[in-house]
């Protein structure tokens, strides 16, 4: 045989014992990983045991475990649910508590129409059922199915209510009050569970559970204080868990419910035959509603981090509790005869919001409690006042709303109270509106007859109205030039302030001149006087407001002297030419005429220096435009 067969021969045992060794430090680290991994996933929260090392190994392969071990301790997040895991695991559960109610309901059904059990054992079996469902849920909820678990526990709620229902509507196994105190103890249960397992679908159901038991308890007599009680136990426990758990959501389904409750007990049974008007119980309950659920929008500011913050406690739920505590009140008065204490409620609520300012609550929360506070204010005017005193109401709370605003906003205002002069702004906008539109119509509404010229009420609130809106341009025009943040707002309520007050202006002293050719109606020639006195007087009030335009040096003043003398040369030219005599024509388009020529006269001239000056060939330096306007 030749040496290198030989060495062959040799060489090949030696590889085989390295390739074995390899192999067998190859499952020794495997074996170390695998041990690793078990105590990782029996106690993860422990430290890792230390474990022997394992045999040298390439550099290669102690880098790709580290990389194994990284991957194992970075766990990818767990995915979203698809839309087919939560149609599977949500909707189909929810489907299956209506079809497992809905067998539990037929069961007894079928029961009582076979007679195969008794009263008493239909009741207990369904009693027992429920327990036994409810239960039953907790050994899913540990083992990760929460959702699965909240399923059955409506089931097994369901069905106790079901049973408890049963025996003393159908049965007549338990009296009104046992029955009362047992769907209670269902509710309160539920309630618990909510609470202890952080679980707000189980508050919905312990809510839908206790706003249910009145209904399945009803026997169709009037119980007001005892459905009221505890109706108002209910809408407290909500507040507290909406409170300490921050769901909010639960008030979308207590407060319509109590609202709708009242609404059914008050088309029944209030003012009804035999049964009379409980004005001071209905009040009292009607209070303590709205107090409790005026609770959510209050809070200190340590409960800002855990009492979320949202439209349902900030806008949705006082603007409904608002609406609801006042329209109750409102009929419960109304219906009662009780007329005079209407516009003192409103007061008391505007009162009671202005005061509740003053408590710990958010922005928002704040600006609403401030609107509704304005808003009732507002009612309470036309509530309590009549005839012109409303407009005049109106007005001046508008003005008052202005001024507090521009004392209130400035340029060192913070930005988180600078929404509060915003929306005084906006109501006080809102009131000179209504004032505004009451001065429009009132000759059509209280005045009917008014033989007296400029003397009367009704030409002095015109003056009050005309006095208000001045007012109001003023302080619009003094707040704009402190250069606010919102200047461009006050610069347009200067500008529709000065419109108003000059169309109030105008309409007043024509209707006062009508109503001093009012004894003449008929007569050709007072008419012809009449219409020459109105043109006149429009011609004369065109002319001043030029004037104070010129004076002022406003464009925008000016703008509607010229649009009223427009109108008052169509009128002249295609009304009174037409029933005018020869005498009146002449006056009409003399006196039109000279003051035509002396507004061109003064437009010519320039003597306030309105043009802009021709550039200058000789200089590039700018002009002094001083006596431009601003």
């Amino acid at each position: 045989m030749a040496p290198d067969d030989d060495q062959e021969q040799r060489r090949q045992p030696d590889e085989g014992a390295r390739v074995a060794a390899d192999l067998a430090a190859l499952a020794a680290r495997v074996e170390s990983l695998e041990r690793q991994l078990a105590e990782l996933h029996a106690q993860p929260s422990a430290s890792f045991r230390q474990t022997a090392p394992p045999p040298p190994r390439p550099a290669s392969s102690a880098s790709a475990e580290n990389l194994s071990a990284q991957n194992v301790a970075r766990r990818p997040p767990k995915p979203k649910g698809s839309l087919e895991n939560r149609i599977g695991s949500q909707l189909f559960s929810r489907i299956g508590i209506v079809a497992l109610l809905v067998a539990t309901t037929l069961f007894l059904k079928w029961a009582i129409d076979n007679h195969f059990i008794g009263p008493i054992g239909r009741v207990l079996a369904g009693l027992i059922a429920g327990v036994a469902v409810v239960v039953w849920s907790e050994r899913f909820r540990r083992q990760g199915f929460s959702a699965f678990s909240y399923s059955l526990k409506a089931v097994g709620s369901g069905a106790l209510y079901l049973s408890l229902w049963a025996a003393f509507q159908l049965y007549h196994l338990l009296p009104a009050e046992a029955a009362l105190g047992a769907m209670i103890l269902v509710t309160a249960w539920n309630a618990y569970m909510a609470w202890s397992q952080n679980s707000q679908i189980l508050a919905a159901y312990a809510l839908a559970g206790g706003f249910a038991t009145p209904l399945l308890l009803a026997t169709g007599g009037n119980h007001e204080v005892f459905l009221f009680t505890y109706i108002l136990a209910i809408d407290i426990a909500a507040v507290v868990l909406v409170r300490l758990k921050s769901w909010p959501r639960l008030l979308l389904g207590a407060f319509p419910a109590t609202t709708a409750f009242f609404i059914g007990w008050y088309a029944e049974y209030y003012g009804v035959f035999n049964v009379g008007e409980p004005l001071g119980i209905t009040t009292v309950f009607i209070v303590l509603f709205f107090l409790v659920f005026i609770l959510p929008t209050i809070h200190s500011p340590q409960d800002g981090e855990r009492t979320k913050s949202t439209p349902i406690t900030e806008i949705f739920l006082p603007l409904a509790d608002a609406t609801f505590a006042a329209l109750a009140l409102y009929s419960v008065l109304h219906d009662s005869h009780l007329y005079d204490l209407l516009p003192w409620v409103a007061v008391l609520f505007g009162a009671f919001y202005l005061g509740l300012m003053r408590l710990p609550q958010t922005r928002v929360a704040s600006a609403v409690h401030l609107s509704l506070a304005v808003v009732f204010l507002t009612i309470a005017i036309p509530l309590k006042a009549s005839g012109h005193w409303i407009t005049v109401g109106w007005l001046a709370e508008g003005v008052a709303l202005l001024w507090v605003s521009a004392r209130l906003s400035g340029p060192s205002s913070e930005a988180a109270a600078a929404s509060v002069p915003r929306i005084l702004r906006r109501l006080g906008i809102a009131a000179l509106a209504l004032g505004f539109c009451g001065l429009l119509v009132q000759p059509f509404w209280l005045y009917y007859r008014i033989d007296t010229a400029f003397l009367n009420s009704r030409f002095a609130t015109s003056l009050f109205g005309i006095a208000a809106l001045a007012a109001s341009a003023a302080i619009a025009v003094r707040a704009w030039r402190r250069e606010d943040a919102d200047s461009l707002s006050w610069l347009q309520i200067a500008g529709g302030s000065i419109i108003a007050l000059n169309l109030v202006a105008v309409l007043a002293c024509v209707r006062e001149l009508q109503t001093a050719w009012r004894p003449t109606a008929g007569d050709p020639e007072a008419d012809l006087q009449k219409s020459l006195a109105v043109s006149a007087f429009l011609m004369l009030y065109g002319a001043g407001l030029l004037a104070v335009g010129f004076w002022k040096r406003s464009a925008f003043i000016r703008w509607q002297a010229l649009i009223l003398l427009v109108f008052t040369i169509g009128k002249t030219f295609l009304y009174d030419m037409r029933d005018l005599s020869q005498g009146y024509r002449v006056l009409s388009f003399l006196g039109l005429g000279a003051l035509l020529m002396a507004i061109s006269f003064a437009y010519q001239k320039d003597w306030l220096s309105l043009r802009e000056p021709a550039p200058s060939a000789e200089s590039d330096v700018p002009v002094s435009n001083e006596g431009a306007d601003r």
